[in-house]
């Protein structure tokens, strides 16, 4: 069998891979009959050289590959035929903007399995770049607000050399005694976590946050049952939350009067309700002026969330009363940070990690004939079918299909 590592061709550039070239070298290690090829590739952040200097074939052609693995979409023009592909596709959700991928997938009887869709039996995601997402979603948060309130300046995270370099930066901040309110429990919060504990800003209970004052930096962490209450008053718990989210309805104001900035790490599902309402963003108890949207859901359950800011321009300002973008220095904007590629801002940590989760938890399914059907649930396409799990996706299929007749 012989893995390819594809060069990554979407614009704005991506310089993270898969697997770094220690990851393939453990990969060699552990399975010697594995074989590899890595395409060549000018911008990736492990350069051509330091793939051949671990003794791996580095070309233009991988058609003699029997499994390529990237990060982001790729070009359609690009995709070989009767392959098995591992990225992340963007399709799951019935992207319109991807829906000419799948088809091309589908007409080239491609085996398309995406990182999104690897998941253990009880359907939790066994690999994803997540945590780096929350590391330098938070430390663009803090950014945000230094540069908002002219405090301290942190330099752009994609200038830092490594996660080391972002750390050092952080520990040296001094902060008011601000309250940050932090949504999630997975991955991405955890993320978050890090840099707010990198900071030594003290994590208290929701009691505490919403009543007491301190003289020093502290945040609280939200689970869903914290920020959202029933719409007929009864007990709200997880399970019925997610059960029956259309029974539910923001309680986020109690955190909104008290909190300085928001850092959203939690997942949102399109039936769930909004969090922060341009309501609540424009009522004049709300205090929240800096939102780190690391989940970035634009017009999703955070108002002010209107569009993806980017690497290159990361901050906007959102102007409560008309609901419109202004200037993030504006005095009355809420400056928010909505970057939807963010581990692309420490793309050599990011693919050490994304490696590592790969050959721990998916490598192995390869050589002990998939027992835990790891490949079997992630597996999107086959010889020109969608797979059973995922035949909802067949009106997108067909109705782009029926749109470009048309």
């Amino acid at each position: 069998m012989k893995f390819g590592i594809i060069k990554e061709r979407k614009s704005p550039p991506d310089r993270r891979a898969v697997f770094s070239p220690a990851a393939l070298t453990q990969l060699r290690e552990r399975y010697p009959e594995l074989e590899f090829a890595v395409e060549s590739s000018d911008i990736r952040v492990f350069t051509d050289e330091e793939y051949r200097n671990a003794g791996f074939e580095v070309t233009t052609d991988l058609s003699d590959c029997d499994v390529l693995f990237g990060v982001k979409e790729i070009p359609v023009d690009n995709l070989l035929p009767n392959k098995k592909y591992f990225f992340f596709s963007h399709t799951i959700k019935k992207q319109a903007h991807n829906r000419k991928l799948l088809q091309a997938v589908l007409q080239k009887d491609i085996d398309l399995y995406d990182h999104e869709t690897l998941v253990n039996a009880e359907n939790k995601r066994l690999i994803g770049f997540g945590r780096y997402a929350g590391i330098v979603g938070a430390y663009n948060g803090l950014r945000a607000f230094g540069l908002k309130y002219e405090l301290f300046e942190l330099p752009k995270a994609e200038s830092l050399s490594c996660k080391q370099a972002l750390e050092e930066r952080v520990k040296r901040l001094v902060l008011p005694n601000i309250k940050i309110v932090l949504t999630g429990h997975g991955k991405v919060a955890n993320g978050i976590e890090e840099v707010l504990q990198m900071a030594k800003i003290k994590k208290i209970s929701v009691s505490d946050f919403l009543t007491k004052q301190y003289d020093k930096p502290v945040y609280v962490q939200l689970d869903v049952t914290d920020y959202y209450k029933r719409t007929d008053g009864k007990d709200a718990t997880k399970a019925d939350f997610y059960q029956n989210p259309k029974m539910y309805t923001s309680d986020f104001e109690r955190f909104s009067k008290v909190a300085d900035v928001y850092m959203a790490g939690h997942f949102h599902a399109t039936q769930n309700p909004e969090i922060l309402s341009r309501e609540l963003l424009n009522a004049p108890t709300n205090k929240i002026k800096v939102v780190a949207d690391v989940s970035c859901d634009v017009d999703g359950p955070i108002a002010c969330t209107i569009k993806a800011s980017t690497i290159a321009d990361p901050f906007f300002g959102y102007l409560p009363y008309t609901g419109e973008e202004v200037d993030y220095r504006h005095p009355g904007a809420i400056t928010v940070m909505s970057i939807d590629n963010l581990p692309c801002e420490l793309p050599k940590d990011a693919t050490e990690g994304f490696g590592e989760m790969f050959i721990e938890n998916i490598i192995p399914a390869f050589f002990n004939n998939d027992i835990d059907g790891i490949l079997a649930r992630a597996q999107i396409t086959a010889k020109g079918s969608l797979t059973q799990r995922f035949q909802y996706l067949q009106d997108y299929v067909d109705e782009g299909c029926a749109l470009e007749k048309h």
